[in-house]
């Protein structure tokens, strides 16, 4: 007995395999995960961030935070510190070495996202774009 999906259960399916497919590709063409790569963007448009702002901006629960952050600490690439009137707060900035390297992987991310989207013309790019923002929309909304 075969079971058919329906177009729409099929586009989940897809979905789901693409983000499977992109998540350690992007780790091998970058040298970077996705998630630490979101934390270094974000660190670098700003100069000092408060690390439960990070995580909310980042949308990762703070166990997986921590860990981040304490391993691009160890690489050299963040730094946390104390606020002493507030010892329950951490600040996180990224270091001059950090700045370098988020700026390569931002070369390689563009390289990955353009090999991605090879052969796409303007119009269909506009088109997905449209629909993956509606489809975000509806996800929130449930």
């Amino acid at each position: 007995m075969t079971c058919l999906l329906t177009d729409q259960e099929q586009i989940l399916h897809l979905l789901k395999g693409l983000n499977n497919q992109i998540s350690p590709k992007f780790e091998r063409c970058t040298g970077i995960s996705s998630s630490r790569y979101e934390l270094l963007h974000h660190l670098y448009h700003a100069d000092e961030v408060n690390q439960s702002n990070l995580q909310k901006a980042v949308n990762i629960d703070s166990a997986a935070i921590t860990r981040h952050l304490k391993q691009l600490e160890a690489d050299g690439m963040v730094t946390r510190s104390k606020i002493p009137s507030d010892n329950r707060v951490t600040l996180v900035r990224l270091t001059e070495e950090g700045r370098k390297r988020i700026i390569g992987y931002k070369e390689e991310k563009a390289a990955f996202v353009n090999q991605m989207l090879n052969d796409f013309s303007e119009e269909e790019l506009s088109i997905l774009s449209n629909m993956l923002r509606r489809m975000q929309t509806n996800i929130r909304e449930l």
